[in-house]
């Protein structure tokens, strides 16, 4: 049963039933790899494609020769490298690699065109960029773009090998001593990933190695791989989901993780059946398709164990649907965020009967307050901290806190102090509630944030774009659910006066400027965007204008 227990200010706050564990002050690589010795021999990384197999020895010792080889580039202590590349058996030892030279990590998305690219290095100040030959065009670009900035990249690493580029084989050549960097995990950042947060242009995200190493501490009361377990990776490793359950928490465990570089279904189900894979950490629309699609029934998957699905909301009904095509007594879900390093909730596997519909118990060392949505249907922003606590089944925006909590948003304090109030409570614009018996559930969300797909898409970096035409006078964007009820984004436009401008030319405008998940899937012209006195989009009149349809 769930203990609830009062805080300062007489809040309502709900507790793990899980005893605290203690802080982890260690560096990332270390927290996940300091005990591959043990494991020897066994495969940690199997490349899916090709069924190349890298032992944990081999990753051990070529992470530490990628750290010796960047130290030698010049990589130090408190330098930003960004990594850009599709999953491959290369970037856990490119990125701990870094880690371990004293670098900060931001991920990128493998989908990120030049522009976006290099507004990433610049918010970041990234000195190194590291890439794969197929990306070498929009890295160059991008570094040329920062170059007519005034800031250019040190260099550029690609790890599959260009001319004129050093490659992950020059970085393991390397002969140097192992750097030893002096890492504070309590301050120095490990990993810089973007998030739009709860609201907003995307923002990087301060999570230091202490929190990412307590967070997978605290993830193994409820969760954690068995040695030699297979677990399939196709979640992209740039995002901190699957960096989080696909490589940390399963390198960490000895378990073995079978790498695909992007979803196509068949070749995962292939993949699930020629490596024997017994667990599946997924995004929705993997689960949508592995309950719908026919291929799947050409495929043998009974070696199967489990299905972890979390990123976005998963429907319960597709998740009975999902579990009886696979043969799965259920598919299990978890909840967290970018900022909270990012897990607080998870269905064990080992459970017999967790709540139906839920996304899990709270992981040790963590308080959840749920707050009452204020009067102008937000709890977010300037009116955190206003609503009323509430208790068991009682909806609300849950608050979270936690030694996983974010150190904050790089360079935007506003934006952290909007987000992390006074008493260190992380305001995450979900709304939810928690059952009697402790589990949470996600009903809905207040910040203005659309999941397409798992992907996050800020309607305010869209909105920008779609000013910048000069046949748009004004422009808002929300997510609107379709038949298979994925949220996709929809522009309200305005046109300027004499203009002719059609819904094609303006998907078409916004698809050349960003990554295919972002892209505009409808648009409808209006007379005016809806518009508080203050100016702000009133996006609720536009959703109730989609449910009157």
């Amino acid at each position: 049963m769930i203990r609830q227990l009062p805080a300062r200010r007489h809040a309502l706050v709900f507790h793990s039933e899980f005893p605290d564990v203690a802080v982890v002050d260690l560096p990332i690589h270390e927290a996940v790899l300091g005990g591959a010795d043990r494991f020897g021999d066994r495969p940690a990384l199997v490349d899916g494609v090709t069924g190349e197999s890298v032992s944990y020895a081999r990753l051990g010792a070529a992470v530490r020769r990628v750290a010796a080889g960047l130290a030698e580039a010049g990589v130090r202590r408190g330098d930003v490298l960004a990594l850009f590349s599709p999953n491959t058996i290369g970037y856990p030892m490119a990125f701990y690699g870094a880690t371990r030279a004293g670098a900060t990590v931001t991920t990128v998305s493998s989908l990120a065109t030049a522009g976006e690219l290099a507004g990433q290095l610049a918010d970041s100040g990234a000195r190194w960029l590291v890439t794969v030959s197929p990306f070498l065009a929009t890295a160059r670009q991008a570094a040329e773009k920062l170059a007519a900035e005034g800031t250019p990249l040190a260099e550029i690493i690609v790890l599959d090998g260009a001319e004129g580029h050093r490659s992950l084989a020059d970085l393991l050549a390397a002969s140097g001593p192992e750097p030893e960097p002096g890492l504070d995990p309590g301050t120095d950042i490990a990993v810089l990933p973007y998030s739009s947060g709860t609201t907003g242009l995307p923002k990087g995200v301060m999570l230091t190695h202490r929190s990412i190493a307590t967070n997978l501490a605290q993830t193994d009361a409820l969760y954690r791989p068995a040695v030699g377990e297979r677990v399939l990776a196709v979640l992209p490793f740039f995002h901190i989901y699957g960096l989080a359950a696909l490589l940390n928490q399963p390198l960490r465990c000895g378990a073995t993780v079978v790498v695909l570089p992007r979803f196509d279904l068949e070749q995962f189900c292939r993949t699930i059946e020629e490596q024997r894979v017994q667990a599946l950490i997924v995004a929705p629309p993997i689960a949508l398709a592995l309950a719908k699609h026919p291929i799947v029934d050409r495929f043998d998957l009974s070696s199967l164990e489990y299905l972890l699905c979390a990123a976005a909301p998963l429907d319960h009904e597709l998740a009975e649907a999902c579990a009886r095509r696979l043969g799965l007594p259920r598919i299990l879900q978890g909840y967290g965020m970018t900022e909270l390093s990012p897990v607080t909730h998870v269905v064990s596997p080992h459970e017999s009967d967790p709540s139906p519909g839920s996304v899990g118990r709270m992981v040790p060392s963590t308080e959840l307050r749920v707050v009452a949505l204020d009067s102008t249907g937000t709890g977010t922003g300037s009116n955190i901290g206003t609503g009323t606590d509430l208790g068991p089944g009682e909806r609300g925006e849950l608050l979270i806190r936690g030694p996983q909590v974010m150190k904050g948003y790089f360079g935007r304090p506003s934006d952290t102090a909007a987000t992390i109030d006074a008493d260190g409570w992380l305001h995450t614009g979900d709304v939810g509630y928690v059952d009697e018996r402790g589990y949470l559930f996600i009903v809905d969300r207040v910040k203005e944030l659309i999941k397409y797909k798992g992907y996050q898409v800020a309607p305010a970096e869209l909105e920008a774009l779609l000013l910048g035409h000069p046949g748009i006078a004004d422009a808002a964007v929300i997510g609107v659910a379709d038949a298979d009820g994925t949220e996709r984004p929809k522009a309200f436009v305005v046109r300027a006066p004499g203009s002719t401008l059609t819904e094609e030319e303006v998907t078409a405008f916004v698809a050349g400027q960003v990554a295919p998940y972002k892209k505009v899937r409808a648009v409808e012209f209006l007379d005016a965007v809806p518009k508080s006195a203050a100016g702000k989009i009133l996006r609720r009149e536009l959703r109730a204008r989609e449910a009157g349809r």
